[in-house]
């Protein structure tokens, strides 16, 4: 059961001089079976946040769940909204207590977040253990981010635009979706900006016989 609960995936996340991308294919899988064609990888939080999932599908929706209603109450008891930083570290506590909960059926899930606060606009990644990181140029997380990290590596520069940064998460997922045998079926691209959350591309790919 556990090994049918496992998804694949390739996530992207990377840091332009004007904002942050973040991407994902859109193949959901139980082993070697693909049982959504359409799934929906790139999350908007709030006004402020978005993330990308990966992992156990089940476990990612909740923590999502959770974490906005997480950052609606301290934004009701602060009276202001909560930063980058202190919204990444709510999704890492989280993560942390899931995957230490005793179960029968192990709570894995990656997040890239990125968000936007007065200082500006953030990447984290956090991990399914529930470490958080901040990114300063790219991640990438899932089964096909060996191949999404070949074309990042090579073509990713500090000084790339947000909209230059879409193009390169476009190719960086193609390279994946070519390669995994997990990862496929679509793209979805959201951009953080100064400006707000922008969902920029939502892309199905149909592969026919005839």
């Amino acid at each position: 059961m556990e090994e049918q609960l496992k998804t694949g995936t390739t996530t992207i996340g990377i840091v332009c001089k004007d904002g942050v991308v973040l991407a994902a294919d859109k193949r959901a899988t139980a082993g070697s079976l693909i049982v959504d064609k359409r799934a929906e990888k790139v999350h908007v939080i709030t006004d402020e946040f978005a993330v990308t999932i990966a992992g156990t599908v089940s476990d990612a929706q909740l923590l999502i769940k959770l974490v906005r209603a997480e950052v609606k109450l301290k934004e009701m008891r602060t009276n202001k909204k909560p930063s980058a930083k202190e919204t990444a570290n709510l999704l890492g506590g989280l993560l942390y207590s899931n995957i230490r909960r005793p179960s029968m059926l192990p709570g894995i899930a990656h997040f890239l977040l990125g968000g936007r606060d007065v200082d500006g606009v953030h990447l984290y990644d956090l991990f399914p253990d529930g470490s958080v990181t901040k990114i300063k140029d790219y991640v990438t997380s899932g089964s096909g981010s060996v191949f999404a990290l070949g074309v990042l590596e090579t073509q990713y520069h500090s000084d790339l635009s947000v909209a230059e940064g879409v193009k390169l998460v476009v190719k960086s997922i193609n390279a994946a979706l070519q390669r995994d045998t997990y990862s496929g079926n679509g793209i979805d691209v959201v951009t953080v900006t100064s400006g707000g959350i922008k969902k920029v591309l939502h892309k199905e790919l149909h592969v026919s016989l005839e």
